[in-house]
């Protein structure tokens, strides 16, 4: 069976261009599950409900996010509304929603995902590490293919944490610093690994934003707007080939597909 991850939406351009792109990818990767991480949807920052209803129109099984997922008010509802849509699973408890949401393809075959954010230069939260391994223990045997969306800043840590899995998910794939590395590899326990998916938005900005908004705050120090780049669009994602049955990665193809 075959997974199509894709990285982080970045605001209108990103939505349009993920539209426009996602139902001929599905065709013609054959992707049996579709994971899109959503958590700068809304203008950068956050999803509200008028944008996930709108994508919801698309093939998409499951919403991943990260730290942004907080960022819009009116977005933290859905998060207890709607399933499928998640948080990393290493906040606190008392937050909305959750970081696990197991799902199945058109042929019924289980697909659990998992959502969680790293702790290096990010929030002190639980350790991913331990949060995975505690997710992990309490799936029903009968759930094999495992994808795990990471949303870390530190490479390495990303990279200790595929280490950490290999053998255990089908997938550890990172997303959040919206640069697309190009380690993908399965490693030597069946674990496909790719450090950064990249982001699927205006690539002519800096991780997204317009470049000039951005380097007023390096220059100055001072806090202004951040504004979503219109520019360069480009749709960055993975597919993962695994075996259903073991749910072992078989293999990792990274796409970066511009517009037009």
């Amino acid at each position: 069976m075959k997974i199509l991850f894709v990285g982080d939406v970045v605001g209108k351009p990103g939505r349009a261009l993920l539209e426009k792109l996602l139902p001929g990818l599905v065709d013609r990767y054959m992707a049996d599950y579709v994971v899109v991480n959503v958590e700068n949807a809304a203008g950068g920052f956050g999803i509200t409900p008028e944008i996930l209803a709108e994508m919801e129109e698309l093939p998409i099984d499951c919403y991943t996010s990260g730290n942004h997922i907080w960022d819009k008010k009116e977005g933290l509802p859905l998060l207890d509304e709607h399933p499928r849509l998640l948080r990393p699973a290493n906040y606190p408890d008392g937050n909305p929603g959750g970081g696990l949401y197991v799902g199945e393809t058109a042929a019924g075959i289980p697909v659990a995902t998992i959502n969680l954010e790293g702790q290096v230069f990010m929030k002190p939260l639980e350790s991913p590490f331990r949060t995975a391994e505690r997710l992990l223990d309490g799936l029903d045997s009968k759930v094999k293919v495992i994808l795990v969306d990471f949303h870390a800043e530190a490479t390495s840590e990303k990279q200790a944490l595929g280490v950490f899995l290999d053998g255990k998910a089908t997938a550890v794939v990172g997303t959040h610093t919206h640069v697309p590395t190009a380690d993908e590899r399965v490693l030597p326990g069946g674990t496909a690994f790719i450090s950064d998916v990249g982001m699927t938005g205006p690539y002519e900005s800096i991780i997204g934003m317009r470049s000039d908004k951005v380097l007023r705050r390096f220059l100055l120090q001072s806090r202004g707007v951040f504004e979503v780049a219109k520019r360069d669009t480009r749709l960055a994602a993975v597919v993962i080939e695994a075996d259903e049955s073991t749910g072992k990665a078989q293999g990792i193809e990274r796409l970066l597909i511009s517009d037009g």
